[in-house]
Formats: C-alpha cells, structure tokens, sequence
C-alpha cells in the first residue's frame, strides 16, 4: 500500500506540532499537512488527496463535528480520526462513522493503532464519514459546501467529563451511569489506564492539563480545571486555590500558620487561598464523621 497522505487539524499550535511530529514518525505515512482551524482545513482538502484527517473537536467557528460533516459530502471523503481532550463527543463521532477517537494526551502507540485502523479501512473500501452507513462511492459534491449552511451547534454548554465507557448508541437503551464510581481514561506510556474519581486525593492545574494526584501515580489529563471543579464539585472536591483541587475525604490535616492555611493529603501538603480558607473549614467539619454510641465515631 503507498504512503498515507494526511492532513492534522488543531487550533492549538503545540497540540498541532506534537501530533504532526508523532505522525511524519509513521513510516506508512507520507506527506503530513497542517492546519490550524477548519477553513484552512478545508482549503487544504480542495485537491482530494487527502486520504485520513486527524482532528481536533473543540475549535473556534466550524468546529470538529461540523466539519466531519462537511467532509461527508465529498465525492471521495478522507477517514476521519478524532484526536480531542474530551471523551465525551464520541457517540456523535461515531455516528459519523469516525475511523478512530483517542484521548490527549495521545502516546506514539496508540497514535500507531489508529494509524494502522486508517489503513485497513482505506485498504477494505471504507465508509464516507459524516453520513452512517454511506459508502464511499455514493455520489456527493466534489466541493464542500457552504460552511455556514450548516445547523448551528449549541456551544454554550461547557465540556463535561463523562464516565468512563461511552455511552450506548440511541437505538440501544441508555443505562444511567454511577456517579460513585466515575473513571477517567488517561493515556500513559501508549496504554490507556482508567483512573477512578475516588482514588484522586488532589488535582492539580498544569498549564492546559491537569495532573490527578493518586497514591498509585500522577497521570497528565488535558483538561480545564474549571470543568472538574464543576463536574466533581458535587463529590466532595473543592477548589482551594487557582492551581488546586482537593477531595475532602482525602484531607488528614488543616493547619495555619500566621494567617497562612495549607492542607495536608497523602503526596503532600497544598496551600490555601484566603479566600477559600473559611469555606474548607465549614466543609472538612461535615465531612467529619459523627460519633457513634458510646462516643465511638
């Protein structure tokens, strides 16, 4: 099979470099192009070339759905692989008939993995992305429409973590899923290992990623570390600093010191806003565990 000709699309320029260095380190794949945003994205697939797009979803204007969608109306769509932070797309993504869906940070093997799934579907005839079930040959424009043609999403809802195994498709029945027992997927070393909520003692906020702090390691999630305050808020995680959040149940000490307030929890000890510092007080007092007869807790 001849070289893969691919195009990467991100808005960020480091996740842009990072994902186009993993892929010219492919040796099934040839020409790599860039892009920053949907437009040049589309400007770019023009000449039909282009046989598999790895592609960011959250991105300003068109964002990555919506181009998925544009894409299946290509005479000759290009596979599609979803390289995003949020889990939480991937039932849309692969109503569109997405080749593949990895998680950031994203390791050399399963950047590997999705690479090879690209080829095989390629190799077996395929399916246009953006309509399920469409074969490639279907007739379709050979130029993509109006961009502003299409539905507008509704973006005002922020990205939400969601648990850990994707949601069944519509024609199956939904499960509600337990919130007790949320886990996160995160990438380490190419292997997909699953964190549970519960075992995180403090996150910490890292540039755009956020770090989850457990007694079995520090994995790197990319992340807002507004969107866990608001989705784990309700489980016992509190912000106590602009770089920090800590899981009440995991507190073993509150201290101050002139003023100053720190929290201890198992890996360290974290400061305290004084902002903040009142609020974690009245909450690590519920959370403590009430006597029982005999004064026995």
């Amino acid at each position: 099979m001849r070289p893969l000709q691919v195009l990467a699309v991100d808005d960020e320029p480091p996740a842009l470099e990072e994902l186009t260095y993993l892929l010219r380190g492919d040796r099934r794949v040839g020409r790599v192009l860039a892009a920053g945003g949907s437009e040049e994205a589309l400007r770019l697939l023009e000449d039909g070339s282009t046989d598999a797009v790895f592609l960011d979803i959250r991105m300003p204007g068109l964002d990555g759905l919506d181009l998925m969608r544009v894409l299946g109306r290509f005479a000759h769509p290009p596979a599609v692989v979803f390289v995003t932070a949020y889990e939480d797309f991937a039932v849309s993504a692969f109503a569109l008939n997405a080749c593949d869906y990895l998680l950031k940070p994203v390791g050399p093997q399963r950047l590997a993995e999705a690479v090879r799934r690209v080829a095989a579907l390629i190799e077996s005839g395929g399916t246009a992305p953006g309509a399920p079930g469409s074969p490639v040959s279907d007739p379709a424009p050979a130029s993509p429409p109006d961009p502003n043609a299409l539905p507008a999403q509704d973006r005002s809802a922020p990205d939400r973590l969601m648990p850990s195994g994707w949601p069944p498709p519509p024609d199956r029945p939904v499960r509600q899923p337990d919130r007790s027992d949320e886990r996160i997927p995160v990438e380490v070393g190419g292997v997909t290992r699953f964190v549970s909520r519960d075992e995180v003692s403090y996150v910490e906020a890292q540039g755009d990623y956020v770090r989850l702090h457990t007694r079995g390691g520090a994995p790197l999630l990319r992340i807002p570390l507004a969107v866990l305050e608001e989705r784990w808020g309700p489980h016992g995680f509190l912000r106590i600093h602009r770089r920090f959040l800590v899981a009440l149940g995991h507190v073993e000490e509150l201290r101050s010191d002139a003023g100053h307030w720190t929290v201890r929890v198992a890996g360290g000890e974290l400061p305290v806003s004084r902002r903040h510092s009142r609020e974690l007080r009245d909450l690590l007092t519920r959370w403590a565990p009430r006597p029982g007869p005999g004064g026995r807790p």
